[in-house]
């Protein structure tokens, strides 16, 4: 198969009926027609023959079949059983193929050491991400298309931030790669898009779980126009003078809101309210 021809929206209108499928908006199907931003995901992924990969939403394949020249072996979970057909005919040695959701099915394939290489379907984005970076099994890196809109909450800086930017900066290091506008899709979504890496991922050691720090962070934004010791002392039932002086402590300012503070201070205050 010439796989020049998945850059271009006629053939892919060809491949739909032949397959009986319409792009579906439930999946989030947005076919890439631009080939330089799956070269930068490969790039940004350093992508070499010693490589596990795994990709969530196959599509046609305009990102496995370059995952599969590049990496040792490709571990692909796709949730649309009407391409079945289409992969019986295109499969390669080096990719295993999960039917099904990603979120229930990845744990019946024991990997130990791998990256995860996506075109997410945008509005599974943030329980991917999730799921990844909190599993105890987690990727080397992460490289993944995502709204650019949500790239740019990930990687947001103090005054900025939000439970999301928290919630993948305290396992890693994010940034956007490339920024990817809608006339590289067909069809045209409604929203540009943006390659994100998130890099230097580990598992936080801290004094406490994961689970109580999130429960802390997600207390400290339940209402953003609240300063954080109010949120903090309502939310976990707590004293608001103590929470106060810990805040002042830490930040130097007991009137800070949520949006201000980094991974760093929220650990700290997780660490001395409990």
């Amino acid at each position: 198969m010439d796989q020049q021809n998945l850059y271009k929206p006629s053939y892919l209108i060809e491949l739909c009926k032949k397959y009986n499928l319409s792009p579906s908006k439930k999946y989030g199907q947005n076919y890439l027609m631009t080939k330089i931003y799956i070269d930068k995901m490969l790039e940004a992924g350093e992508i070499n023959k010693e490589d596990l990969v795994v990709e969530v939403g196959l599509g046609f394949g305009v990102l496995t079949f370059a995952l599969v020249e590049k990496a040792g072996k490709v571990v692909a979970f796709e949730i649309e059983q009407k391409l079945k057909d289409y992969w019986e005919e295109n499969k390669s040695e080096n990719l295993e193929i999960v039917w099904g959701d990603v979120m229930r099915k990845f744990n019946e394939v024991n990997l130990k050491k791998y990256k995860l290489i996506a075109n997410l379907p945008y509005q599974i984005t943030s329980g991917i991400l999730r799921m990844f970076l909190e599993m105890e099994n987690k990727p080397e890196k992460i490289v993944v298309m995502v709204q650019k809109e949500v790239a740019e909450r990930i990687t947001a800086k103090k005054g900025d931030m939000s439970v999301l930017a928290i919630s993948v900066q305290y396992y890693g290091q994010p940034r956007v790669v490339a920024k990817v506008t809608k006339g590289n899709f067909w069809p045209s979504p409604k929203v540009d898009s943006a390659v994100l890496l998130i890099d230097n991922i580990k598992s936080p050691q801290n004094d406490f779980s994961d689970e109580y720090f999130f429960t802390v962070v997600k207390a400290g934004f339940v209402q953003k126009r609240k300063q954080l010791w109010r949120n903090l002392s309502q939310g976990l039932n707590l004293d608001g003078e103590k929470i106060k002086s810990i805040l002042q402590e830490i930040c130097g300012n007991d009137k800070i809101r949520a949006e201000e503070l980094g991974v760093e201070e929220w650990v700290k205050i997780a660490n001395n309210i409990k």
